[in-house]
């Protein structure tokens, strides 16, 4: 596999898991009362916890995209632009 197409496979995957970030954000913000109530029926939560829990997670899915996709693009990026 050379670098180029590992930058590109690395930039979609990039772009599908910020997409998936995004989406997992709006649902949290906008649909926050539906979710707890679903978890809630399989786990004792408090609403503390739950969101805790929910934004300890968007923030470390966050780290994995950049640090394993949009770093490594980047880096990529600029070693084949030289």
């Amino acid at each position: 596999m050379d670098s180029k197409l590992l930058s590109k496979v690395l930039g979609w995957s990039a772009i599908f898991n910020m997409a998936m970030l995004v989406l997992w954000s709006l649902m949290f913000f906008f649909g926050q009362d539906l979710i707890y109530s679903i978890h809630v029926k399989w786990f004792e939560l408090s609403r503390e916890s739950f969101n805790t829990i929910h934004y300890c997670g968007i923030i470390f899915y966050k780290l994995i995209i950049f640090t394993f996709f949009i770093f490594p693009y980047l880096a990529l990026r600029l070693v084949n632009r030289f």
